[in-house]
């Protein structure tokens, strides 16, 4: 078998990667336990919740401190990233308390 070998370039990357999918997975987890969805979304929509949260919260937190170099992997960019979370959930739920409730499962009125 013959190694392949990547780029640094592409590593760095990789790596960019997944940190971000990692942090975004425990902020949406984090997010879901404190602030749960009356149905269950899936582990899928938990890590996706998260993922953008953490870029949300992390483009917020970099524009309160433009002068502060920002990292995912800190207690603050995992805050920023949890909170931002939550935000996606409530404008999530927002949403259904505006344009309409999912139907019924048990066919009551």
């Amino acid at each position: 078998m013959s190694d392949i070998a990547l780029s640094p370039a592409a590593q760095q990357w990789i790596n960019v990667v997944l940190i971000w999918v990692g942090f975004g997975t425990l902020a949406g987890l984090l997010a879901t336990v404190l602030f749960p969805l009356r149905r269950p979304a899936g582990p899928f929509w938990a890590v996706v919740l998260g993922i953008c949260g953490s870029t949300i919260g992390l483009f917020g937190l970099g524009w309160l401190f433009p002068d502060r170099g920002l990292n995912p992997i800190s207690p603050l960019g995992f805050l920023a990233a949890a909170i931002g979370a939550f935000v996606l959930l409530m404008i999530f739920r927002l949403c259904l308390a505006v344009f309409g409730k999912p139907k019924n499962d048990a066919g009551e009125p």
